[in-house]
């Protein structure tokens, strides 16, 4: 039976089953489904797994061991909207620690290598304001900053 919506693949090298839990212990509204493992036809060694199905935030993956033949870059990454800066801060500090490096303008790379961006909610709104000055004064303190300081974010809106 086909299902509504889509389902995310990640594509790792032996790292599928840890990175499910990783993400899983992140977000809300988060868990882990079926961990597929290979059998004794392999082509890999019997036992270990081969794919985890996992909810993070909401949103349906499958964690993949493809093995070491792709992996990420940031021509794709996920945007993680924020209500505030404790959002902000939490989602940065996680995804960032134990090897994971932060980026521009709120961009970062997890310890798997997947980027991300943490947006606080209004930003799209600022930098596309239809007043030219407000948009460009928010744009360039965007540009300035790693992670999003939403109160710098409006006083440069605000032209403070």
């Amino acid at each position: 039976m086909a299902t509504e919506g889509f389902t995310t693949c990640l594509w790792f090298d032996g790292q599928a089953e840890e990175a499910a839990h990783y993400y899983v212990s992140i977000f809300k509204n988060s868990s882990i489904g079926t961990i597929g493992r290979y059998t004794e036809a392999g082509p890999g060694p019997a036992g270990s797994v081969i794919a985890v199905d996992f909810t993070a935030n909401g949103h349906r993956f499958v964690a993949l061991n493809g093995g070491p033949q792709f992996t990420f870059n940031e021509a794709i990454s996920f945007q993680i909207h924020c209500a505030d800066q404790e959002e902000v801060d939490h989602y940065w500090a996680k995804l960032t620690e134990n090897g994971g490096q932060p980026g521009p303008c709120g961009w970062l790379k997890d310890k798997y290598g997947v980027s991300w961006q943490v947006i606080p909610d209004g930003l799209t709104e600022m930098i596309a304001d239809p007043d030219p000055e407000k948009a460009a004064r928010t744009t360039r303190a965007m540009l300035g900053m790693s992670k999003l300081d939403i109160a710098a974010l409006k006083r440069a809106y605000a032209g403070e």
